[in-house]
């Protein structure tokens, strides 16, 4: 329950009130009086979720949620083909944010990744507004104090849309992490969102860590990938890379970001591209599909 609640953004006495109520909770045993959510259960919840974001009542977000037509399948068979968000709702995300309007920005992106995915509501909806706030408004009065909220609401969304994963497909985790001094973070966070959607757990530091910190986490994890974002060339720096793939265990190592695009990178070290070529080529080279 406490991971379920985690990826739906909930506290877990609400599960348990929609569970008492309307009959939403765990439908799987595994023995004695221990139930379990399973995919099915989890994309009931998200269904009601969505509807509450719309605006109906906890009732009809309950009754739409029951009667939707939901099928138990494996967690990495579970992708829908999801609609692409038009420019209204990157419109509707920048007006809220200027107007300082916590609540309707968070509102915007969960309704963003619910309906498109983190990889869609990314490119078409998070991305190109982070963009314009950092290139400034033309005739807007807003500072950087939207931009602020803005970028703590996207972070906020991004950490409820990556569920913990009870049965990861991949048996050794892809760690994603900044290089030292890195502050553009955001990106990282839309990245393990993605692969958790594919079923692919990843160890996070969104705070990117000492050289020698990172080195120690890469040998102590023994990760099956090690990805390493540079947003800016002031701090990409190639000589990291034979220092976090050192020892017995080798991970498969890419670079993210627009700061290597002029950094001598060793042999081994595979450039990535945007967020959904990234997650594509992650789960290629982990799990063969």
């Amino acid at each position: 329950m406490a991971a379920v609640a985690r990826r739906l953004g909930v506290a877990p006495a609400t599960l348990r009130t929609w569970d008492r109520r309307y009959g939403l909770g765990p439908s799987r045993h595994t023995g004695g009086k221990h139930r379990r959510y399973g995919p099915a259960d989890i994309r009931r919840l998200e269904l009601m979720q969505r509807a509450l974001l719309r605006g109906a009542s906890t009732a009809e977000a309950a009754r739409f949620a029951i009667e939707a037509a939901v099928d138990d399948v494996r967690p990495e068979a579970a992708r829908p083909t999801r609609a692409e968000p038009d420019r209204s709702v990157a419109r509707r995300l920048r007006t809220a944010a200027l107007a300082m309007d916590g609540a309707a920005t968070q509102r915007l992106l969960a309704a963003a990744i619910a309906d498109a995915g983190v990889a869609s509501a990314w490119e078409n909806v998070i991305e190109p507004v982070l963009t314009a706030f950092g290139a400034g408004w033309p005739g807007a009065h807003a500072g950087t104090e939207a931009e602020y909220l803005l970028a703590e609401s996207v972070l906020g969304a991004l950490v409820r849309a990556t569920p913990v994963l009870d049965v990861p497909r991949n048996s050794r985790p892809v760690l994603l992490s900044g290089v030292p001094d890195e502050r553009a973070n955001l990106p990282l966070y839309a990245l393990a969102a993605t692969l958790a959607e594919r079923g692919i757990a990843a160890q996070l530091f969104g705070t990117p860590p000492p050289a020698e910190v990172l080195a120690v986490a890469v040998r102590r994890t023994s990760p099956a990938a090690v990805v390493l974002r540079a947003q800016r060339s002031t701090v990409a720096d190639g000589r990291l890379f034979p220092r976090v793939t050192r020892g017995r265990q080798r991970s498969r190592v890419f670079a993210w970001g627009p700061g290597w695009a002029h950094t001598p990178l060793p042999d081994q070290v595979e450039m990535l591209s945007d967020l959904r070529t990234a997650a594509e080529r992650i789960e290629f080279v982990l799990l063969g599909h």
